[in-house]
């Protein structure tokens, strides 16, 4: 059998972990064994980088999702604990005495927790968003409305009291909201459904610069893969190293960038809190909440970073079996 070049003895022997590090100097000392697919490179640190910020963008996406639900949930629940009803002023009746009797009917209702009766200036001050201030709304047929408290636990037979209403005061409108609902989840299944995409569009992204990484890494050291395979290595043995340096890589990655994403959702709603007094963090607060997604949140970061590192690491040991597949 003819002897092996020195470069394929000197690959055989780190394969085998037993090629030693020459110690600096004259210092005398044990040697490391150096690895097959090292890590600490250029090219490693960029992938790195680019897993860390991947990573931070997509658990941002699954956390703008995580708070846009919760909000949904928290929109549709209050919008669906109230009910109103609209009284039009009408030739002919008194408006007085058919709120009262409308408050009547709303209060023997079985489910109805409350009936507030609006002023008529806190009713005109309602009209204020649409047609501004400082308007004398004194001469215009102003509707009235009665604000209803709804009891989650009981809901009232709605249809039945909207007929009830009818007969009692003509001129008397039932809203339940179920429109604004409707509209309501409509904008957050739609909100999730981009933020899901932009996720789905961040982790492929992620994959092709991993691939590439693996590819540039595959190219780099193809002199020790085919001199790994020509003497008969085990190509899980091959795979196996690429893999574990790029997991490590990977994992690395996205312990930073899920870090950063925790550490910027809590300074988002420490900042959240100091803007609660001003109009802009009023409503912030009330379109996104607090900015805090709950244990929850932060274990689907976890699991993200997770699958992420897992996710580089089997990409590699793809990549290397189809090229030593090619090899034969």
């Amino acid at each position: 059998m003819m002897p092996l070049p020195s470069f394929a003895s000197d690959i055989l022997a780190r394969a085998k972990g037993l090629r030693q590090t020459e110690p600096a100097g004259d210092e005398e000392g044990p040697a490391l064994p150096s690895p097959l697919v090292p890590t600490d490179s250029v090219a490693g640190r960029s992938l790195v980088i680019v897993i860390a910020i991947m990573t931070f963008l997509a658990a941002l996406a699954a956390a703008a999702a995580l708070l846009v639900s919760q909000a949904s949930v928290e929109w549709r629940a209050e919008a669906s604990s109230e009910a109103s009803v609209q009284l039009r002023p009408t030739p002919g009746r008194d408006m007085e005495a058919d709120l009262k009797k409308a408050a009547e009917i709303l209060q023997k209702t079985a489910g109805v927790r409350e009936a507030q009766i609006y002023t008529k200036a806190e009713s005109e001050q309602l009209l204020a968003p649409w047609l501004g201030q400082g308007l004398d709304l004194s001469e215009l047929p102003t509707p009235r409305m009665i604000v209803v408290k709804l009891d989650p636990k009981r809901r009232p037979d709605l249809p039945s009291l909207r007929e009830e209403l009818a007969a009692a005061t003509p001129n008397a409108v039932l809203d339940d909201h179920h429109i604004f609902l409707e509209r309501l989840g409509d904008m957050a299944r739609a909100a999730v459904a981009v933020s899901a995409l932009i996720f789905i569009l961040i982790v492929g992204a992620m994959g092709i610069a991993v691939a590439s990484a693996t590819r540039a890494a595959v190219a780099t050291n193809r002199e020790i893969v085919e001199v790994l395979h020509i003497v008969g290595a085990a190509d899980n043995f091959i795979a196996r190293e690429f893999q574990r340096r790029f997991l490590a890589l990977g994992l690395r990655g996205a312990l930073i960038g899920g870090g950063s994403a925790i550490g910027f959702l809590f300074l988002a709603r420490m900042l959240t809190r100091n803007w609660r007094l001003t109009a802009g963090g009023e409503q912030m607060e009330a379109m996104f909440g607090d900015f805090s997604i709950g244990p929850e949140g932060f274990v689907v970061i976890l699991l993200l970073a997770s699958g992420i590192a897992l996710l580089t690491g089997y990409l590699s040991q793809s990549i290397v079996f189809r090229h030593l597949r090619r090899l034969g």
